[in-house]
């Protein structure tokens, strides 16, 4: 029911065929191979950050001397030292829109990326558990900005026929931190000074670091550009990384008029403000679908694995903070595998059945789950450990990595980017992270008081709520796969708005009539027949 009809407002996708008539290989391609290359210190290495803080937070707590020095946390202490990373990314998502629209993507970059250094600096200066946490909140601060920022960068510089994958891929970079980190607290756990968790604090700054540095070589969005006017430059953009340089690219020509028309009739409709997301019917089920998308990243079990699998591995009697540690990075390296093979994935299977698999095949590895860690405690709590049942339980936990990779990890990025137009883009965005921030302060916060309490029994909410996310999935998620984000602009509006955009390419492609670059076209309708491109 979710692809019926949702798709009545989606364009006719000339630009994709346009770009699939392309054979050239990306790599062959010096200026578009440049910018793929950047991309992924300066953007995707972004989500290093977060993949590092999950990871680092989850090793830190079998460090003897990170438990020492902050008095072996438990419970509530525990749960909002992990928490206050999502607590404050929370506090910064009011700002992201007009940060975004004001500076755009590449010094949102910048300043986000500045905050996070201040705060890992911080962080490995903690002299107690309150400033410990007052770091992390900075940290938290400065991450949704960039993240925002870059996955939107990433979706509006890549050429239409790799956008998808290396969205995908935005959000791979999460388990490289994963691995760094837990490298990082392997190496130190056996220090016997504070250095064994002040080391791998202060190494959080250094994915930021790079970014400050590098993302300015990046080009601005296109689609910014044109926002404000700037439409010489965007088009110039253009010309350099989709048509290496070529002025009479006819691909370059539909795919400025598309991105013209579709960003002036957007503007039309919007007010620039948080309001716009719930003006119109589309808007609202575009907000509902972002929110819910948010919830179910964290609400899906995963945080129990990211931040608290050395107290998993305690439940069933693994407490050897070596072999958690081993276990630990062993996992992360699993997890990397699992999302870049299922990254190349998403320009095979539709989106709708990508998630439907990864939500019906979360539900199986959780109730699989819950039964054998109940046997593995039984087996412990009767002092005749359940080898089997251990054996099982550590494999439904590896088991866990490829099913929520198939949606919740490749597709997040890429789908919002699809589902949002530039207009709102940014804001959506900030509302998934929200709701994902959200969910995962109150998971993060609220994971070991329900181990501690009800020991495997909490695992039954989780599979509760991945039987809710099957059913949402399937009744409200709409198809986008195979589009450009322009010919997906108006995917939930009245299909004249996506027709007067597909005129604009039409009026290129078939006519070989020429688009408007110059100023003052950005805040009017294209007539493209009247002005010659500028070269």
């Amino acid at each position: 029911m979710g692809g019926v009809g949702a798709g009545s407002g989606a364009a006719d996708p000339i630009i994709t065929r346009l770009a699939n008539e392309d054979n050239v290989r990306w790599y062959r391609k010096p200026n578009l191979r440049y910018l793929y290359l950047l991309l992924f210190p300066t953007c995707m290495g972004i989500e290093l950050t977060s993949g590092f803080d999950s990871q680092m937070i989850n090793a830190l707590q079998i460090v003897p001397s990170w438990i020492t020095f902050f008095g072996d946390p438990q419970g509530s202490l525990k749960g909002i030292i992990a928490a206050a990373y999502s607590l404050g990314a929370i506090l910064s998502l009011p700002f992201i829109g007009v940060v975004n629209d004001k500076f755009g993507r590449r010094w949102s970059i910048v300043g986000g990326s500045a905050i996070m250094v201040i705060g890992a600096l911080i962080q490995g200066f903690s002299v107690n558990a309150g400033m410990y946490i007052v770091a992390r909140l900075i940290l938290g601060f400065g991450i949704p900005t960039c993240i925002v920022s870059a996955s939107s960068l990433i979706g509006e510089l890549a050429y239409p026929k790799e956008r998808p994958i290396l969205t995908s891929l935005f959000n791979v970079a999460y388990f490289v931190g994963q691995i760094v980190a837990a490298g990082i607290c392997f190496g130190t756990n056996n220090i016997a000074s504070n250095m064994a968790w002040k080391i791998p604090s202060w190494l959080q700054m250094c994915p930021s670091v790079l970014q400050i540095a590098l993302v300015l070589f990046l080009p601005e969005s296109p689609r910014w550009l044109v926002q404000q006017d700037r439409v010489e430059e965007a088009y110039e953009i253009l010309v350099k990384y989709h048509a290496e340089g070529a002025h009479e690219s006819e691909f370059v020509k539909a795919e400025f008029a598309q991105i013209q028309t579709t960003i002036s009739i957007e503007l039309e409709h919007s007010k620039a403000s948080w309001a716009d997301l719930i003006d119109t019917a589309g808007m609202r089920r575009r907000m509902l679908i972002s929110c819910m998308l948010g919830l179910f990243t964290q609400w899906s079990g995963n945080t129990l694995i990211s931040y608290y699998l050395g107290d998993l591995l305690a439940m069933i009697g693994k407490s050897d903070s070596v072999f958690k540690q081993q276990i630990n990075l062993a996992s992360s390296c699993w997890q990397l595998v699992c999302g870049a093979f299922v990254a190349f994935l998403v320009t095979k299977f539709k989106r709708r059945t990508m998630y439907l698999v990864c939500t019906i095949s979360l539900l199986c590895v959780y109730i699989s789950w819950t039964i054998s860690m109940e046997r593995a405690i039984a087996g412990k709590n009767a002092g005749v450990p359940n080898d089997a049942a251990n054996v099982a339980t550590i494999f439904w936990i590896f088991a866990y990595s490829p099913c929520y990779n198939i949606g919740y990890n490749a597709l997040t990025y890429t789908y919002l980017v699809e589902l949002w137009p530039f207009a709102e883009r940014s804001r959506g965005i900030a509302f998934f992270q929200l709701f994902g921030r959200l969910a995962g302060f109150f998971t993060t916060f609220v994971n070991p008081i329900g181990l501690a309490n009800v020991s495997w029994r909490y695992l039954i909410s989780y599979c509760c709520f991945l039987a809710f996310e099957t059913a949402f999935v399937y009744f409200m998620f709409p198809e986008t796969f195979g589009r450009t984000l322009e010919e997906l602009a108006f995917l939930f509006e009245d299909r004249a708005l996506a027709e007067e955009a597909t005129h604009a390419v039409e009026k290129v492609v078939v006519h070989h009539e020429d688009p408007i670059v110059a100023k003052g076209t950005a805040d009017t309708h294209v007539a493209t027949s009247e002005i010659e491109i500028q070269a």
